[in-house]
Parts: C-alpha cells; structure tokens; sequence
C-alpha cells in the first residue's frame, strides 16, 4: 500500500509540475478534461494517496532489534 501510495502521489506531483511549468494538465487531458468523472477519479486518488503518504512521516524507521 505504501508503494502504491507513493507512485500515485509522484504521478499526482509529476502532473503539478507540468501544469506550473506548461500549463499542461496531463490528467485532465487523459481523462477528458478536468470535471470529467475520469480525471475526478484521478485526482481522488492523487488525493487519498498523499493523505495516506502523511503517515510515512510518523511511523517508527528505526531497524528492528535482532537476537
């Protein structure tokens, strides 16, 4: 889940970046512009992907302790 999470959520930066350098939103040009259910779902996804990304930063990273 986390992996997915991640992907998405550089899809979604990736997708920023264009739309800031370009003015090309490549997700609303997928899905057929940007109030398209399509490019909705995708940008939901993008979304509940970078909420789920937040608790990367809380979680414990330390390596467990082996005997």
């Amino acid at each position: 889940m986390d992996t997915a999470a991640l992907l998405i959520t550089i899809i979604g930066a990736l997708n920023w970046g264009l739309i800031s350098l370009f003015q090309f939103d490549l997700v609303a040009w997928i899905g057929g512009g940007q109030g398209a259910v399509l490019s909705r779902i995708i940008y939901g996804l993008v979304a509940l992907a970078g909420i789920w990304c937040i608790s990367l930063l809380f979680r414990d990273r330390r390596p467990a302790l082996s005997e």
